[in-house]
């Protein structure tokens, strides 16, 4: 309904508004649907010309001759390929529903408990990550000095190698992590790695994100004698929120995979870290279990960046509503 046929049905201004917020609201859900369908679509396709660049590059390297073998290119950088290393897209596919030996469940069930498992501690730690990122991302806006002494010993922290201090990690939470009133498992030591990996895009992103105002808007809230509490919720912290989200999106990402090499390095059981290592162990009688395992964490790591995309359209979009009307 075009405005000049909402203006000839009535000339009541507050059932024009009103007709127009409904119009505006018609058009939203429909570019909400077009967008999810293209981008629904789009995803589609990107997986399918990857199955198509796979299928492709495993036919050419098993069509590799001895002659070819010793190329520069084609048989070195280029190897050959059997379907022990590059098992058939639809193997890999159906084992999604195949029942693994000594199992009573098909293995999709299996992989959704443990990504279920395994999105609980990255969860945990995402949230403390995010927690423990802001705090230090207010410190640092807050203090300049303390930027310039903190923020390299911020960056790194990130040097050091987490397979390395992952196992650290779970043998303090079984000996010294005591203290709490709730008894202290080895997933809660394996969302402490996935926070490792959570607070530096959240503090880095978040320090930027705080210090993206334009002074002169800084300098209006101080000629209203605003707080530094009112500069935070009104200015700094709406200021920083795409920053914020897009350190979320890093941070979601990063959790999982923390999470999975924590899983990994600490020997936890339950989680898809175990499974990658254990299908990794009996990669040579079943190499397509361990490529669906993969593909399952690389879902699970899918599914939470699109979680925080959903939230940041929500925020940033009621925010955008709220500063146009």
């Amino acid at each position: 309904m075009a405005d000049t046929d909402i203006d000839a049905d009535t000339d009541d201004p507050l059932v024009r508004e009103h007709r127009i917020k409904q119009q505006a609201a018609q058009e939203q859900r429909r570019d909400a649907v077009v967008r999810i369908t293209r981008q629904t679509v789009t995803f589609a396709l990107f997986l399918a010309l990857l199955a198509g660049l796979y299928t492709g590059y495993k036919a050419f390297g098993q069509a590799i001759d001895d002659a070819q073998h010793d190329w520069a290119v084609v048989g070195s950088v280029l190897p050959r390929t059997d379907d022990l290393n590059m098992p058939p897209v639809s193997e890999i596919f159906g084992q999604f529903g195949e029942t693994p030996g000594g199992q009573d469940r098909i293995y999709v069930h299996i992989l959704f408990d443990e990504a279920i498992f395994t999105l609980r501690e990255a969860f945990a730690g995402f949230m403390v990550g995010l927690v423990i990122g802001m705090v230090i991302a207010l410190a640092l806006a807050q203090w300049r000095r303390l930027e310039q002494g903190l923020l390299p010993y911020v960056i790194a922290s990130q040097t050091i190698p987490l397979i390395a201090i992952a196992p650290i990690i779970v043998i303090w939470g079984r000996k010294n992590f005591d203290v709490f009133p709730w008894e202290w498992q080895d997933w809660m030591s394996v969302s402490i790695i996935a926070t490792y990996l959570t607070f530096f895009p959240v503090a880095v992103n978040g320090l930027r994100g705080l210090q993206s105002p334009r002074p002169e808007n800084q300098e209006l809230m101080e000629s209203y004698a605003a707080s530094w509490t009112q500069m935070l919720w009104r200015l700094r912290l709406p200021a920083s929120l795409p920053y914020l989200f897009a350190a979320l999106k890093i941070a979601a990402t990063a959790s999982i995979v923390g999470a999975i090499v924590g899983e990994i390095s600490a020997g936890v059981e339950g989680g898809l870290g175990r499974r990658i290592l254990r299908e990794a162990f009996n990669y040579t009688t079943g190499p397509d279990r361990l490529f669906a395992s993969v593909l399952g964490a690389a879902v699970l790591g899918i599914f939470v960046f699109l979680v925080v995309t959903a939230v940041e359209r929500l925020v940033v979009g009621n925010q955008t509503q709220e500063s146009t009307t």
